[in-house]
């Protein structure tokens, strides 16, 4: 259980992110189409996954922007942006941003991702939703980079993502 917090009070995850150098596990995740995506779906490509409470935040979508910047630069990454957000507003907040180089997914469907990953919330006011985290995946599948925010409202460490994301590329 990662130990967070949410306007400095307490938050506890359902687990805690995986392990540097273990493979990534698998998710069932809904794209703005509906269509179930998986790992499967970037094949190829190192992943960003940048995983936040809801677009509809002003953090997290400061997030996403910035992860849709570095994307466009990225033709071997794949940045996604996953939360428990439903696919319609999803793809509204990133329409209305002109945000293209990202993949937004849902959780809305499968609930075990934010358990495969450590990042499901289990108390306080955002319980059930998931925490502002990143893990980043190699071409392979196998995590190589993780972050838990340790304060929701903080921006994760951009920098140290991409840098990781590319010298693997």
């Amino acid at each position: 259980m990662a130990y967070i917090t949410f306007r400095g009070d307490p938050v506890n995850t359902f687990g805690v992110l995986p392990l540097e150098r273990s493979k990534a596990p698998d998710f069932r995740l809904a794209d703005s189409d509906l269509q179930d995506r998986t790992l499967a779906n970037f094949d190829g490509k190192v992943k960003i996954l940048n995983i936040v409470v809801s677009l509809d935040t002003s953090v997290c979508a400061r997030s996403a922007k910035k992860f849709d910047q570095i994307a466009e630069k990225e033709d071997d990454v794949a940045v996604l942006t996953i939360s428990c957000d439903l696919p319609f507003a999803q793809e509204w907040f990133c329409k209305t941003e002109r945000l293209n180089n990202i993949v937004s997914l849902s959780q809305m469907r499968n609930k075990q991702f934010g358990r495969d990953y450590g990042v499901e919330i289990l108390d306080g006011p955002l319980e059930g939703l998931l925490s502002r985290a990143i893990v980043v995946i190699d071409k392979n599948n196998t995590v190589i980079y993780t972050q838990q925010v340790p304060e929701i409202r903080q921006e994760p460490d951009y920098e140290t993502a991409i840098k990781v994301a590319r010298a693997v590329i």
